[in-house]
């Protein structure tokens, strides 16, 4: 009788990666960067459990979009107040906080529970190229 493997913390080994954002497409980066820090690339993965990986991004200033999205595409923020509805376009995000685009489409990408809250905590942006994370020695991440 064969008997069901159910991952255990202390079976979760992670890694650190570092992914260079130049050129690359906001939405596939994003799955990409997801699916890391899900741990869906490990033969451990279990759904209920955070087996995934340290993910560390670089130079989000020069992320690339597709289309008209640069104009088009708007985030909102809503303070909950009357009035209070706060709009801003990609093209003037990537000016101001490069960063958030990148953490906003990752997070639009996990679970919206606990768990997606705890693996949201693993990743690290960085606008520019350089990162405070050489003492965890991560790994260059080749995308496809």
């Amino acid at each position: 009788m064969e008997k069901t493997y159910v991952t255990k913390q202390e079976d979760i080994e992670r890694e650190w990666y570092v992914i260079d954002a130049t050129g690359q497409t906001l939405g596939r980066l994003a799955a990409q960067i997801a699916y890391r820090l899900r741990g869906k690339h490990k033969p451990i993965y279990s759904p209920s459990v955070d087996a995934g990986d340290y993910v560390i991004v670089v130079n989000a200033e020069k992320i690339r979009v597709t289309g008209r999205k640069l104009d088009q595409k708007i985030y909102y923020r809503y303070s909950g107040y009357p009035g209070g509805l706060k709009q801003i376009t990609l093209r003037d995000l990537l000016k101001k906080h490069p960063v958030r685009a990148i953490e906003h489409a990752v997070r639009g990408m996990l679970p919206r529970n606990r768990l997606g809250r705890k693996m949201l905590k693993k990743l690290k942006v960085y606008a520019g190229p350089q990162h405070p994370h050489q003492a965890q020695q991560p790994k260059p991440l080749e995308l496809k």
